[in-house]
């Protein structure tokens, strides 16, 4: 193999099977001398790929752990496993990885061929979450595109569709994307209004980058996170509700969504859960499946929202098949 680019890719991809690789099999493999494996073995590690060499009969060369992430090979079906994951990782919106498992996303999806962006697009389709939180669905394509132009720097165009339904086009320099638990958000520069706008994600479609370079403005606040707490806090109404769950706090946590709110012990048997959400239907979702008992001390909206739900599980299961309303 007289490729010199070919043959370093072709060595790195056996090098990323995890055994012990002797000179001889792979000049083999590649059809070269021992020699040009212990070149080409020096040129990887000029890369930053970390071979180390064992000496014996039962020595040879093996990829091992570094202090940097080098690029990784993959073939077709690892490419489609690990975009199938990042998706789920994304949709799901696991805790402290969203962030990550976006710009990972869209960094894989970016150089995936046409024939593999197929095949994530139809797993993603073919498959649901079980368990998710209730909240609408976001479209990783979306997501992967918007990642994308904050890393970049650039301006996107996109179709945004308001609270009440109203459709516009948006001209915007996207800044942060922040995962609530339940619902994606993005923060941007908003050229038609000329400020700094939120934006659901899930009403966001038909994500266009210009190729125009956003310039470099002071965020409205260096906690992207914070900031869209603050707004979100301010621009609609947010129940705080205090709860008791008659179960102990250490069975209670692991159960607990990240984004619900903060336990505290009352005694061995019971926990206090103090929480807040911007919709009732959330906070009783959220409480219900804990599967304790538990005691409201406020607000009162809860409070009355799960009487009118228990009222209405109650009427479903006296009604032998009766359309409840």
């Amino acid at each position: 193999m007289s490729d010199t680019p070919a043959r370093l890719l072709k060595l790195l991809s056996l090098l990323q099977i995890p055994r012990e690789w002797p000179g001889s099999e792979l000049a083999e493999r590649l059809a070269v001398s021992p020699r040009t494996i212990r070149r080409d073995i020096e040129r990887l590690r000029d890369l930053g790929y970390p071979v180390t060499a064992s000496m014996g009969a039962a020595g040879g060369y093996r990829l091992v752990a570094g202090t940097a992430m080098p690029p990784l090979l993959l073939d077709d079906e690892e490419a489609v496993a690990v975009a199938v994951g990042l998706r789920t990782a994304t949709a799901q919106a696991v805790q402290g990885i969203e962030d990550a498992s976006v710009r990972a996303m869209a960094k894989l999806e970016q150089v995936l061929p046409a024939r593999l962006r197929h095949r994530v697009a139809a797993v993603g389709a073919a498959t649901v979450p079980f368990g998710a939180a209730p909240g609408p669905g976001v479209d990783p394509e979306v997501l992967s595109a918007l990642a994308a132009a904050v890393t970049a720097r650039e301006k996107v165009r996109f179709a945004y569709r308001s609270a009440q339904g109203d459709p516009s086009r948006r001209l915007a320099a996207p800044y942060r994307l922040v995962a609530t638990g339940r619902r994606w958000y993005l923060i941007a520069y908003d050229d038609e209004r000329d400020d700094w706008r939120i934006f659901r994600v899930d009403r966001i479609e038909d994500v266009h980058p210009t190729g125009m370079r956003a310039p470099t403005r002071e965020p409205p606040e260096p906690d992207a996170a914070a900031f869209l707490k603050a707004k979100l806090y301010t621009s609609g109404p947010v129940y705080e509700a205090d709860v008791t769950l008659h179960a102990p706090m250490d069975e209670i946590a692991p159960r607990l969504p990240g984004d619900v709110g903060v336990l505290t012990a009352v005694d061995e048997d019971s926990c206090r859960l103090r929480a807040s959400a911007d919709t009732l239907d959330y906070l009783a979702f959220s409480i219900g499946r804990l599967g304790c008992d538990f005691t409201v001390h406020g607000p009162p909206e809860l409070a009355a929202h799960l009487r009118m739900l228990g009222d209405r599980l109650t009427r479903a299961g006296q009604t032998g098949g009766t359309r409840v309303k």
